[in-house]
């Protein structure tokens, strides 16, 4: 009977074939919002059914950077949500409830909705708890700050400025600068300039406890912000309306780095 090698090329190489298995994806979740079916044409009966909406262009930027996206439907539990996450992106829409930091609606508020702001607002804080990367964008970055008890800039008006709130250019169109604090992360990610696009009329006033001002546009508004020693970054743009933004492959790399860490499950103790 003939004795295999052990030690031949063949061998070897169906070894490590075997034994170094790709990683899976980190799994990304992205929020959304809630609308009724009449936003897609839902036919009668139908018409103010709930509807779960989420731009595709979050999750696609995600896919695009290595992640694997999971869109939260607002009827699960935020934190058991977190806890089977790797990395979480909290996306933009309409104002953060102004009664959150101590004002009240004024004649600028647009459309507030208390239920989304209670699902991303305990998804933050759960993010925070367990140390989960997080990216939020425009009105993501602004509930960031209002969670950890920072207040916003109720209105920046239009022709002011650099005019943020400004519709009247494309979603890709990048209209001014953002100049990046050192040692930051957005530092890192962009170096120390780096040109955006705008859609918001609200912005980070007061930082909360811990969030650190870490991008400014040339008016001095407040364009990035970070919570100290944790991988949480909000930005007041909007980086997923780029083909490819270094952003989203920084919360994917985050995230595919936190899952790689053992589980306290999985943990040999000594």
């Amino acid at each position: 009977m003939r004795t295999p090698d052990l030690h031949s090329p063949l061998r070897a190489r169906r070894m490590d074939t075997i034994s170094t298995p790709a990683p899976p994806r980190p799994l990304i979740g992205v929020s959304g919002r809630r609308l009724r079916g009449a936003a897609i044409g839902a036919p009668f009966g139908f018409a103010d059914a709930p509807l779960e909406a989420y731009l595709s262009e979050y999750a696609t930027s995600v896919i695009r950077a290595g992640g694997l996206p999971v869109h939260l439907p607002m009827d699960a539990a935020p934190t058991e949500l977190v806890e089977r996450l790797d990395g979480l992106v909290i996306v933009g829409g309409d104002d953060v409830d102004p009664r959150r930091y101590g004002r009240t609606p004024g004649p600028f508020t647009v459309a507030v909705d208390p239920q989304r702001d209670d699902f991303e607002a305990a998804l933050i804080e759960a993010a925070i708890d367990g140390a989960v990367p997080l990216l939020g964008v425009c009105r993501g970055a602004q509930l960031l700050n209002v969670v950890c008890g920072g207040t916003l800039h109720p209105h920046l008006a239009h022709g002011e400025g650099e005019s943020h709130g400004s519709y009247a250019y494309p979603r890709a169109h990048r209209v001014h600068d953002v100049r990046t604090a050192p040692d930051s992360i957005v530092r890192t990610v962009y170096g120390e300039i780096t040109r955006v696009n705008s859609f918001h009329h609200q912005a980070v006033d007061a930082p909360g406890h811990g969030v650190v001002v870490t991008g400014w546009a040339p008016d001095g508004i407040v364009e990035a912000i970070e919570l100290e020693g944790l991988p949480i970054v909000g930005v007041q743009w909007h980086p997923e309306v780029f083909h490819t933004d270094p952003l989203f492959r920084w919360v994917v790399d985050q995230a595919a780095a936190r899952a790689s860490l053992p589980t306290p499950a999985t943990r040999i103790v000594a």
